[in-house]
């Protein structure tokens, strides 16, 4: 993958993003097939803008299994109006719409992962194409990402939002204030596995504000995690004065971290795996996360895996059959901003 932003896209942008009041289009990413030489995946996009003021970008649908973001946008992108706000809001409820139709976190077309892609190529497979629109055609309009997940299939996680810890402290300051205005339980400051080729990381290298979230997962619709959604895109409106103050949040948001590899806990083996824990629950390094069960052979014993930090469940495992390699648990502890050191200033 090379990262070629100075590159035209070979996604044609429909929308004026100078333009005030309401646009709703489609982006259309060229596809070829056998039977449609000239076919297109048509991917919703919206932007709604009134006067000066900031460009936000709400984002869901990255991983097609992931859905109250998905829920959350469309449902702003039908519901915001001109007068409402001072600024613009770009809207796109469902980014990797192969993915979601298919409701699988791989893009089907070429079984990448879009949140490894970034910053793209618009000469590359469809998802680091289309990597490539967003960071080079759609993040220099943008002051503020709000980029909606879940852990999907793979796992449950606790209601949050998430970040990294960013070297420039008011960056670092005012994310953290983002973070509140959404008003999840839990804000989590995280070190993960591969976060450099995210669109989070690549909204961060143009020195923007750029949150996640994590609402829910096991391959469902988190009811919960949904109202949060709701509440949080439009909170974060607020917050920057796009919008007339929201409600502030029932409870303060928890600001935690995960700073290293050693919260993570990996099955060593395949085979199914039994959760100990919900998430949320506080546990102890060394205790059991969940017992691995070898059920295809009588005489073979279950497996303990251990926590490897104390701390308060964040990602639990959720399909049942895992393999060797696979995150089974994940812990998180309060955030303590002298914790990270890393040379350049990022985890």
């Amino acid at each position: 993958m090379t990262a070629s932003t100075s590159q035209q896209s070979r996604i044609p942008n429909p929308l004026d993003f100078s333009a005030e009041g309401r646009q709703a289009a489609y982006l259309r990413a060229p596809q070829s097939r056998n039977n449609s030489g000239w076919g297109v995946v048509e991917i919703p996009i919206v932007t709604v803008a009134r006067g000066a003021g900031p460009t936000v970008l709400f984002t869901g649908g990255v991983h097609g299994d992931e859905y109250e973001g998905q829920i959350a946008v469309s449902a702003l992108a039908r519901s915001l109006r001109p007068e409402e706000i001072k600024g613009r809001v770009i809207m796109m409820p469902a980014v990797n719409v192969p993915a979601v139709i298919a409701d699988t976190r791989l893009t089907p077309i070429d079984g990448k992962d879009l949140n490894r892609c970034f910053p793209g190529d618009p000469r590359g497979t469809f998802a680091e194409m289309l990597a490539h629109f967003i960071d080079s055609e759609i993040l220099p309009h943008v002051d503020v990402s709000v980029d909606l997940h879940t852990a999907g299939h793979s796992m449950d996680a606790a209601l949050s939002t998430n970040m990294h810890h960013l070297a420039d402290a008011d960056v670092r300051a005012r994310t953290l204030a983002l973070a509140e205005a959404f008003g999840a339980p839990y804000n989590v400051v995280f070190s993960g596995v591969d976060e450099g080729a995210t669109l989070t990381s690549a909204v961060e290298r143009r020195g923007l504000l750029s949150l996640g979230t994590e609402l829910g997962g096991w391959g469902r619709v988190n009811v919960e995690g949904v109202a949060v959604a709701h509440r949080g895109l439009r909170g974060v409106l607020a917050h920057l004065g796009m919008l007339q103050s929201e409600d502030p949040p029932a409870s303060p948001t928890r600001h935690m971290m995960v700073p290293d590899l050693s919260h993570y806990s990996f099955a060593p083996a395949a085979g199914v795996f039994e959760p100990r824990h919900r998430t949320g629950d506080t546990v102890e390094a060394g205790a059991t996360a969940g017992t691995l069960h070898f059920v295809e052979d009588i005489d073979h014993a279950p497996m303990a895996v251990a926590y490897g930090r104390s701390g308060v469940l964040w990602m639990a495992a959720g399909p049942g059959r895992v393999s060797r390699g696979d995150v089974v648990a994940v812990t998180m502890v309060d955030y303590e901003p002298e914790i990270f050191e890393a040379p350049d200033g990022r985890i």
